[in-house]
């Protein structure tokens, strides 16, 4: 189950559980849609992989026991041990591959 990280990475603009701005990776870790557009260059400085949009849990129960109520969002602020010159380098060396590629 997805943690719902509440933050970007990179500039810790808050990502509450309903934002559509979240973006994530395969190994969930979470950027605003401005960071992955203009510093990251859908390239995730942690693993090298692309971004797709993080999907929003559903706040009503629709099937019993199913939504942000019995899975709240993670509270944990997780930060990119990077740079701003070591993401761009890093997705320079990335960026033109597609994520099949990589």
């Amino acid at each position: 189950m997805l943690e719902l990280r509440p933050n970007c990475e990179n500039c810790d603009k808050d990502l509450p559980p309903d934002s559509a701005d979240a973006c994530i990776c395969t190994y969930e870790c979470t950027f605003c849609r401005q960071c992955v557009e203009s510093v990251l260059e859908n390239v995730c400085p942690n693993c090298g992989g692309n971004f797709c949009p993080r999907p929003i849990r559903p706040v009503t129960a629709h099937r019993e026991g199913v939504s942000l109520k019995h899975h709240p969002a993670g509270t944990n602020r997780k930060h990119t041990p990077y740079s701003e010159a070591e993401i761009r380098a890093f997705s320079a060396t990335t960026k033109h591959l597609t994520p099949q590629e990589r």
